[in-house]
């Protein structure tokens, strides 16, 4: 090899980005005023793909691989430089490299409740949070679209924006899923799916995917948790009274054998725990033989209260193609009186499996009256 291609080989660029920044997105080629060598080596590892950039218009990309660079593998920016005929001198562009891998545990939430109204809970605030991941999939597109001349571009800088999108899908979604709160739970796949599914094709127009999107947990007010926590309490409890009666008990023995006794302060915890003399009366019969003391006679208990009297029944009346009422008994028989409801009227009323007519229904006989019976056949003529 002579003197000259040695010392021209010193000049050979070798481009390439080994950068190993967990958030960077974009990474410009740092170079003298942006001067690449004919024959240039460009290296372009997995996971990276190299736009070349001439005088601010996007040129030429390439996927992973090594080139060396020449207007064979340069024909946009050679069609841009005029290169009819094939250049050896050095040229002018800028090289950005573009990772395309996926980013991960990029986080996602609401800033604000969502407001919706919940089939069980009525109107209520929702907040939700999760992460997702994203890769870039149309270099040129997002360099156009949302890098820029940033010559390093992070994933910090993409997010607010992404962020955003996904927020407002996710709202949109959760407020006509019409789940109930508290099914949302097993819902979280099919939700953080259908979002996904409802702005990727407006990240197509950015040149990003989002991968998956998961939805980590849906969050009631604080104070409808706290309601809830009451009601989980109350069904671990099961029957409130036996419970009074259980803790009443539990008190007097701890009283019974402190050394102040009945007297002491145990005394006084059981009654409060009892939430009533009548209940802890109850207790110490349960443990008569333990306190030493014959257990108080019970006061008879007051009379119960007669029951109310049941509610008239009210029936539908079939009139017209229509269901009329409801009627109860007074109105059905004038009804009757008026010829507007006969015995073949349909006729139905809460309990009913069907609609029957009024005369096959054994409640409604003594409004229609005893039904003679079938008169006998006349006797044959002379």
């Amino acid at each position: 090899m002579s003197l000259f291609d040695a010392i021209f080989g010193q000049f050979i660029d070798v481009i390439g980005w080994t950068g190993d920044a967990s958030d960077t997105l974009v990474w410009r080629f740092e170079r003298h005023n942006n001067e690449i060598k004919h024959g240039a080596k460009l290296t372009v590892r997995e996971g990276q793909a190299a736009v070349f950039v001439h005088e601010g218009q996007i040129a030429d990309v390439f996927p992973p691989g090594l080139y060396k660079l020449k207007t064979s593998n340069l024909p946009i920016l050679s069609t841009l430089q005029h290169w009819d005929h094939g250049f050896e001198s050095p040229f002018k562009s800028e090289v950005y490299f573009v990772s395309t891998r996926r980013f991960t545990d990029l986080k996602w939430g609401t800033k604000n409740p969502i407001m919706l109204r919940d089939p069980e809970f009525g109107p209520t605030r929702l907040r939700a949070f999760g992460s997702y991941a994203m890769r870039v999939t149309e270099p040129g597109v997002f360099m156009r679209e949302i890098v820029g001349v940033d010559d390093q571009f992070t994933t910090h800088e993409i997010s607010a924006q992404l962020r955003n999108i996904i927020v407002s899908r996710f709202s949109n979604a959760l407020a006509t899923s019409r789940i109930a709160a508290l099914d949302l739970a097993g819902n979280l796949d099919d939700l953080g799916e259908f979002v996904r599914s409802r702005i990727q094709p407006e990240m197509d127009a950015y040149g990003v995917e989002i991968t998956k999107l998961l939805v980590e947990n849906i969050s009631l007010p604080p104070e409808v948790e706290k309601a809830l926590d009451r009601r989980t309490s109350m069904g671990v409890v099961g029957d409130l009274k036996k419970y009074a009666q259980f803790q009443a008990a539990e008190a007097l023995r701890a009283g019974a054998e402190a050394p102040g006794g009945l007297a002491g302060a145990g005394l006084g915890a059981g009654l409060g725990a009892a939430a009533g003399l009548a209940v802890a009366q109850g207790a110490a019969q349960l443990f008569q033989p333990n306190l030493g003391q014959p257990a108080p006679t019970p006061a008879p208990a007051p009379a119960a209260p007669p029951p109310p009297p049941a509610p008239p029944a009210q029936w539908h009346v079939a009139m017209g193609g229509a269901a009329r009422g409801p009627f109860d008994a007074a109105q059905l028989s004038a009804l009757i009186a008026s010829g507007a409801l006969s015995a073949e009227t349909l006729m139905w009323r809460a309990g009913m499996e069907g609609w029957r007519n009024a005369g096959d229904i054994e409640a409604l006989a003594p409004l229609f009256g005893a039904r003679p019976p079938a008169p006998p056949p006349l006797p044959p003529s002379a």
